[in-house]
């Protein structure tokens, strides 16, 4: 029990600013005293609590003030992450010291000379009845009245008070209790008739004798003017939460709290806003209690003192609770960072939200099932918006009017309600009837009538049984949503093989979590929010100590709790366990929990013993009327010893045994393991937990900070290490090792941490914030700085441009000169792009844009090189000016350098891009005599761009569409015109002209009438190029292309001739053509790579089957080239003499050649100019695509002209080989493939 309250005049300004006028300035308090004076499993933090029961300070007033009693409540979170719960009521005394009034008197006449210094204007009479001679104030005329109010105070005239504060401090938040105790305590102060007994006897009693409820039991005991009761959740129910979540959703709607609550469990900074302390606190506890059964792991501050504002600089996830003075609006407040802060200013019923949140899973329905509740208690889902019309009104409230009133404090609900009652009769009518009916407005579904049957029974006040079934029915309705969603959770928990040493020590390296097979379970519509949600410490924190609980009695209560639920459900859900649905399942078991807690309120269980008398000297506990006393030590430093009460005070030791249960956060552990346990879980992630609220002097804060630097590198670490492994984890799936784990909203997740980590890096230690990302302003002052430097005389070079020897060397060759490395271009390439409106969106932006370069690590060292800039935008504590942190930062970052990203390319899609294309004739062939006109149609995953006319002289061009994705096809042809229309094409090359990215489209065959197969277009499957940077760069990975295998190793042999296959190399390129096809289809679908690739690029199936139809084939005279297709025609024209010639083939024969005919008439009408090969590999996508592959095969074995045209040992004349041909196609029939547009155009099948 503590007791804060004056400070003196003399230290009084410290800090404090002095155009306040003295009345207004607050003051440094002190605790005055507290009982008893150790507690061995509490010690007792003067600094942190004179801080937190007053957080502004001291602060006096005049009888024409406003001075009722103000209850709130805080909170002091100890360095191992225990909590300790305080409950303070502050009210205000007379100041009976002449000394502080004369003082008070001397601040006034100083604080009006300086005023009227300042403002140099006539003075203006004041009311005739004011003919005092001080110095006058002079303001502008509205406000004058006001002013003489405020800024006046006349030692002969007005009364001076000063406030005073006494405090409990309890392990477990009873705030309902507590808020009594304390009223009761201050009333028997005020009050004209002196209290039964000494005050001492009624501390002594809530101090020793008044023991902790035992878990599912209700206790009362007595106060000084009535009966006091708490009770406490069972071990299988919710945990203990006493504050009243009904003022939470009136004061911000279910919306806005179902939108701090997302930002709370993807662990956002989150900052609250109000002027009153009691709000600050019931929102921060609101929010984590509902968050059953995970526990926010970061800083918590409710209610942050004045003194720690720079705690607001910390670049580690927080919730913090910061004091408004009513007067400042919100574009005042200026925060070190706010590109992924969600901001609550809870008085005006306003949140302000970080860009691309996520949506909590089957939000709308959530909702729903929460307003629903709330409205059959009568409280609207929307926030109360008279609320804020009340506040301006009840400053200028009067004690008289509160007098009814019996809560007076700053909760919402009493002023307010009294307020708004008085106001408006119909509304007071239809509350009362509300209330006394219980009927739903929805449903109509008449409660029992509290008000008669209950009153003889319930032992509370109807008002907190009210706010109890309130409280349990909406907690329900959220901890079901996580029963409902981790319903299977255990089935992808990953259990450690090592014993529980190793396990510690190693913590940092494990995945604790199948988190791939868990999102490939869950609806797509979650996946934004699940995916972030499983990257937290939250999360991470309840899987590592479900790892640690291997029996029930080891488990922690919430852990326990929670999996009994998870159960309950699995046992509902028999019949289909497996099956994830997105169906919404409301909460079930709100009734029994209900049941539970009104049956304690009716039937208390215990009865404390009743305050008595104490063993004090004569004259000990008498106290002036109005003045909180000083209490006597002696009787309240121990407690009673005697045997006769040894059983009544076992609560010392209960509330012992109690704390060590409630902070064993995880398991039983011996102690020292325990310690080290809460240590390395905690740290985690986070180097600082809690801001310390004692001593703050400079070198405890450059600590502090630099405990932020050390946090943040490690946090760099562990997130590049965490996207190389899943990143690697996939090429290595593609290279054909392995599982595939990661899914493109995975790696969007992980990006967006990382984007939130550079934002946190960049507002550490700012000296002044300018736009909400730091890292973009940054960026712009650097822009602004180069191009100032750069203003070179024209035709130097495009300002800002890197002018150094780095130009990328490519292995196009000259062809395509590669793109300069310019930060300062690519965030000209972000500023050019009008969709994204915020600097937060182009910071996000540049990051992706320079991951999909290969540049980040490269542009933030230039970024971080301008020392001077540096210098002046940081303060020296900065992460950006800690040398050997920036170095190794920039390391982690450079490791991304070793794999391929499309971070930009597949996110922007709807922005336009330049490319730029050449066309490489073959160097032997002189192109120079070539007459057509050539032109190009160029395809992505994304688009194509219809058809592009090249000039023949240069053969590139440069044009700008809207962005394709990644690039798959290229199809190129000319016009035929002229005298010389052949033309030997080697390749064609593509770039990307923002994210630099160059393709190469391998051709090296004739377009030309009468020359290789006569074709005068083709499509060209491109790859990626990868450019071999200077050698001190990372090493690369190959490419994300499928794996060649064997392949490329047999036809290297002979690169001039068309290699000569055996049967066994070519059933083996089938077979991997095939195989390259399934894989594809067993990824995820975002992360597919091009099948076009795997259809018509290097080694796939069109060329596997080329190989197939080549082998054994005859060839005629020496210099006539026979194609494959002159063999499928004249296949053809058998079939069909065959069908009209009647003979009798079984029905299914007469389907595949109907089909087979079909198609090659089809394909031979194409007004496309496509050669022989061209139309084989139409008809090959096209089987594939139809799933006839394998039926034509086995035709045309069958076929007279296979016999003509084929030698003896050809592998379609071999039974056994076909067959195993045959049974490789059919793979092929469980995938759904669809083509590519240019592949099948023209062809209308």
């Amino acid at each position: 029990f503590r007791d804060v309250g004056r400070g003196n005049l003399a230290s009084a300004d410290a800090g404090e600013n002095f155009e306040q006028s003295p009345l207004r300035r607050t003051f440094k308090s002190k605790v005055l005293a507290h009982y008893p004076d150790n507690v061995e499993w509490n010690p007792f933090d003067q600094d942190a609590v004179g801080m937190l029961c007053m957080p502004k300070g001291l602060s006096f007033r005049t009888q024409t003030d406003i001075r009722e009693p103000q209850f709130h409540s805080f909170i002091i979170t100890r360095e191992d992450g225990s909590r300790t719960y305080g409950f303070a009521l502050t009210f205000f005394e007379e100041v009976t010291s002449k000394q502080i009034c004369s003082a008070m008197q001397t601040l006034y006449h100083m604080h009006n000379a300086e005023q009227y210094d300042i403002l140099h204007t006539p003075p203006t009479p004041r009311s005739p009845e004011d003919t005092r001679s001080t110095p006058q104030q002079l303001h502008a005329a509205p406000c004058l009245s006001r002013l003489q109010r405020f800024n006046s105070y006349d030692i002969s005239r007005d009364t001076l008070y000063v406030s005073k504060c006494i405090c409990l401090i309890t392990p477990m938040a009873f705030a309902q209790a507590c808020r009594r105790v304390l009223e009761q305590l201050h009333q028997a102060v005020t009050s004209p008739q002196p209290p039964p007994l000494p005050l001492e006897s009624y501390v002594y009693n809530v101090l020793y004798e008044v023991p902790l409820p035992p878990a599912g039991r209700s206790l009362k005991f007595l106060g000084v003017y009535g009966p006091v009761v708490c009770q406490r959740p069972s071990t299988a129910e919710l945990p203990l939460f006493d504050f009243p979540l009904q003022e939470v959703f009136e004061l911000l709607g279910v919306e806005n709290v179902l939108q701090l609550f997302t930002c709370a469990l993807l662990e956002i900074q989150i900052l609250l806003y109000s002027q009153h302390y009691q709000r600050l606190m019931t929102v921060a506890e609101s929010i984590t209690a509902l968050m059953f059964p995970f526990q926010w792991q970061h800083v918590y501050v409710p209610i942050l003192p004045a003194s720690l504002l720079h705690f607001l600089d910390a670049p580690v996830p927080y919730l913090m609770g910061l004091h408004s003075n009513g007067q400042d609006d919100r574009t005042k407040l200026e925060l070190p960072q706010e590109a992924n802060l969600c901001f609550v200013d809870i008085d005006n019923h306003f949140i302000e939200l970080p860009e691309d949140l996520p949506q909590f899973p089957n939000k709308l329905e959530f909702i729903q099932e929460i307003s629903e509740v709330l409205l059959a208690f009568g409280v609207s889902s929307e926030a109360n918006p008279q609320c804020s019309e009340g506040l301006g009104k009840l400053r200028g409230f009067r004690s008289g009017d509160m007098a009814s009133d019996k809560r007076n404090g700053n909760l919402a609900g009493s002023p307010l309600n009294s307020y708004l009652l008085r106001e408006n009769q119909t509304i007071a009518r239809l509350q009362a009837l509300v209330k006394r009916t219980g009927v739903s407005l929805e449903k109509l579904d008449v409660k029992e009538d509290t008000s008669t049957n209950k009153d003889s029974k319930v032992q509370c006040d109807e008002e907190e049984m009210k706010m109890h079934q309130l409280n349990i029915r909406v907690r329900e309705v959220f901890a079901n949503r996580f029963t409902q969603m981790f319903s299977d959770y255990e089935v992808f928990v990953i259990q450690s093989s090592q014993d529980k040493e190793s396990w510690f020590s190693n913590r940092d390296q494990m995945q604790n979590f199948d988190k791939a097979s868990f999102l490939s379970d869950q609806p797509e519509p979650y996946l934004p929010f699940l995916s972030r949600f499983l990257e937290t410490q939250m999360f991470a924190s309840f899987i590592d100590s479900k790892i640690l609980c291997h029996d029930d009695e080891d488990k922690e209560h919430t852990l326990r709790v929670f999996d009994s639920r998870v159960d309950k459900i699995r046992m509902l859900n028999v019949r289909t366990p497996t099956l994830r649905t997105s169906m919404y399942q409301k909460c079930t078991n709100i009734d029994e929990a209900e049941k539970a807690i009104e049956m304690r309120l009716c039937k208390i269980d215990h009865t404390a013993l009743h305050p008595h008398l104490l063993d004090m000297k004569i004259g000990q506990g008498r106290y002036e009327p109005g003045f909180f006393p000083r209490l006597q030590s002696d009787v309240l430093s121990s407690g009673p010893t005697s045997n006769k009460w040894a059983k009544r005070s076992a609560p010392a030791q209960w509330r012992r045994k109690d704390r060590q249960k409630q902070h064993a956060e995880h398991l039983y552990l011996d102690n020292d393991q325990r310690e080290k346990y809460i240590q390395e879980a905690r740290n985690l992630g986070t180097t600082l937990r809690q801001p310390k609220l004692s001593n703050l002097s400079p070198s405890v804060i450059a600590q502090t900070n630099w405990k932020f630097v050390e946090g943040l590198l490690k946090e760099c670490r562990n997130k590049t290490k965490r996207m190389l492994v899943e990143k690697m984890g996939r090429e290595a799936v593609e290279l054909g090792h392995g599982e595939v784990s990661i899914t493109g909203v995975e790696e969007n997740t992980l990006i967006a941490s990382l984007c939130d980590l550079l934002e946190r890096i960049w507002s550490h230690g700012l000296q002044v914030k300018q736009g909400k990302s730091a890292l973009w302003s940054h960026l712009l002052h650097y822009q602004e700085s180069k191009e100032k430097r750069d203003a070179t005389p024209a035709g130097l070079g495009p300002p800002g441009i890197i002018h150094d020897t780095e130009r990328r060397k490519s292995d196009a060759g000259c062809a395509m000169p590669p793109l300069k490395v310019s930060l300062i271009q690519d965030m000209r390439h972000i500023q050019n792009i009008s969709e994204i409106k915020t600097d937060v969106g182009k910071a996000r932006a540049w990051v992706r844009l320079s991951m999909e370069k290969k540049l980040l690590s490269r542009h933030l060292k230039h970024l971080m090189s301008e020392h001077e800039l540096t210098k002046k935008l940081y303060k020296r504590y900065a992460f950006l000016r800690c040398d050997d942190e920036k170095e190794q930062f920039l390391y982690h970052l450079l490791s991304f350098n070793a794999v391929d990203y499309f971070c930009f390319t597949n996110v922007f899609t709807t922005i336009m891009i330049p490319y730029h294309v050449v066309i490489i004739p073959s160097k032997k062939l002189g192109g120079s005599m070539f007459t057509a006109n050539p032109w190009v149609c160029v395809s992505g995953e994304l688009a194509e761009t219809g058809v592009l006319q090249v000039p023949k002289n240069t053969l590139e061009i440069t044009f700008e569409c809207q962005n394709l994705g990644k690039l798959t096809t290229v199809q190129m042809g000319h016009d035929n015109s002229g005298l010389y229309a052949k033309w030997l094409v080697e390749c064609v090359m593509v770039r990307n002209g923002i994210t630099g990215h160059t393709y190469k489209f391998p051709c090296g065959r004739w377009l030309g009438k009468g020359v290789d197969d006569g074709s005068l277009e083709r499509i060209l499957v491109g790859e990626l190029v990868t450019s071999m940077e200077n050698e001190d760069r990372m090493c690369r990975t190959p490419p994300t292309q499928q794996s060649p295998g064997m392949m490329r190793r047999f036809v290297t042999i002979s690169p001039n001739s068309k290699p000569k296959l055996n049967t066994g190399q070519i059933q083996e390129g089938v077979g991997e053509a095939i195989n390259g096809i399934v894989k594809h289809f067993h990824k995820p679908e975002k992360e597919r790579g091009s099948l076009t690739l795997l259809l018509c690029g290097e080694y796939g199936l069109v060329w596997a089957l080329e190989q197939v139809f080549q082998h054994g084939f005859k060839s005629p005279r020496l210099f006539k080239n026979v194609f494959i297709w002159d063999f499928l025609e004249k296949a053809q024209v058998y079939f069909e003499s065959a069908e009209q010639s009647q003979v009798t083939q079984d029905e299914n024969w007469q389907m595949r050649v109907r089909h087979f005919c079909h198609f090659m008439r089809a394909i031979n009408s194409t007004p496309r100019n496509i050669g022989k090969d061209g139309k084989f590999q139409m008809l090959v996508c096209l089987g594939a695509r139809d799933h006839l592959l394998h039926h034509w095969i086995a035709l045309l074995a069958e076929c007279p002209i296979t016999a003509q045209m084929y030698e003896d040992m050809a592998l379609l004349k071999d039974h056994s080989l076909v067959n195993s041909l045959i049974r490789v196609l059919q793979t092929l029939q469980e995938f759904n493939i669809t083509l590519e547009a240019s592949l099948v155009k023209g062809i209308g099948i």
